[in-house]
């Protein structure tokens, strides 16, 4: 579910109403985090639409950006969209955003790997009760199905890595990309990159071995994989350009 209120423009997204500082004081329940807004001094719990463990975006002081409601009989008055990194980077922690960006960007033909696409559909059933974030066609009957994931866990250098926590789900997505190929159509697996500071992304296999092995084997059924960064402010959020994927190890 997409929080707070924001309006597309044909650059990207624009946090409308605007984002406001605060600090972090914990994050707890998954969902929810205590913060003290900088412009009031005022304690408030905010909405937190992330439910991984959120390494290295999470950490208590830190300095995030909220944005307040529109609706005013909202249980939580603020959402948490931005973490401040080092050195001025900026992470979103909203995992609904990707979504958002990459639907607007395939509308407007901003990602090269599906710009010959002009058929789109969000939020198509597949597989065995799943549904796949966009089913791309064209006139001629071809299709590629392509599943988006969040991802804004580094640990070394620019890489960035998925998932931060075991995702059972993903996994199944995975095996299911795999038999869609098999079937006769195209399939992809979109990660985007919701941090400025890393330059391109593989698996962690560490966090998650059943994820790797599933990855490893959707490629080897002819999964696609492809990577996007983003270009983020606290104004707003677009995707920016291609970035490599590593894939796992096969053995």
């Amino acid at each position: 579910m997409w929080v707070g209120s924001f309006r597309d423009s044909a650059a990207g997204m624009i946090f409308d109403p605007p984002l406001q500082p605060a600090t972090l004081l914990r994050r707890y329940k998954r969902f929810l985090a205590d913060v003290i807004l900088e412009k009031t001094g005022q304690e408030v719990t905010v909405h937190c639409a992330n439910p991984g463990k959120m390494i290295g975006v999470a950490e208590p002081e830190s300095r995030i950006w909220v944005q307040p409601a529109t609706n005013p009989n909202r249980k939580l008055q603020w959402s948490w969209l931005l973490t401040e990194l080092a050195d001025g980077h900026l992470a979103g922690i909203d995992t609904g955003v990707p979504n958002r960006i990459v639907a607007e960007a395939l509308q407007d033909r901003r990602i090269p790997a599906f710009a010959d696409w002009p058929d789109i559909q969000a939020e198509v059933r597949y597989g065995e009760r799943s549904r796949i974030d966009f089913r791309l066609s064209r006139a001629d009957g071809s299709v590629l199905w392509v599943e988006v994931k969040n991802v804004h866990l580094r640990r070394t250098g620019t890489l960035a890595e998925f998932p931060d926590s075991v995702t059972a789900r993903g996994a199944k997505h995975l095996d299911e990309l795999g038999t869609i190929v098999e079937g006769g159509a195209q399939a992809a697996m979109l990660y985007v990159i919701q941090r400025t500071d890393c330059d391109h992304v593989t698996v962690a296999a560490d966090f998650d071995p059943v994820y790797a092995a599933a990855m490893a084997r959707a490629a080897a059924r002819g999964v696609e994989f492809y990577a996007m960064g983003t270009e983020i402010s606290t104004e707003g959020i677009r995707l920016s350009v291609p970035y490599p994927v590593i894939l796992p190890d096969p053995s």
